[in-house]
């Protein structure tokens, strides 16, 4: 099934071509305030787990290792996953990160893996 997937910075400005906005790190970013981040959903389930994201700590040179560890751990959280695509099945969602690295983070992962399944 295809669908409209996008990801962006969180601190980038909210566009009405977004669609339905979902934030995917379990920590909130800092800086930004929860009303100007115009969230449809902050599904910090669908995070990599603490433990595999202090491992990573964006280091690009673990970056294949990461997307095969987070791969690992989004087989095993099908609630969260389920509710993201459903939110797919509604139309355009755009996953919001807080990171620096926009090649190396886990919206960018996160897509990926639903682009694939």
């Amino acid at each position: 099934m295809a669908f409209d997937l996008a990801v962006k910075r969180i601190y980038e400005a909210p566009e009405k071509t977004d669609g339905q906005r979902v934030l995917v790190d379990r920590i909130w970013p800092r800086g930004v305030a929860k009303k100007d981040a115009e969230l449809a959903l902050w599904l910090k389930e669908i995070a990599p787990s603490e433990e595999l994201r202090k491992w990573f700590g964006h280091d690009p040179g673990r970056w294949l290792e990461f997307q095969k560890r987070y791969r690992a751990e989004l087989e095993h959280n099908e609630e969260a996953v389920a509710q993201l695509r459903g939110l797919l099945r509604e139309g355009k969602v755009t996953l919001l990160y807080g990171a620096h690295d926009e090649a190396h983070n886990n919206a960018v992962a996160l897509a990926g893996y639903l682009r694939r399944a």
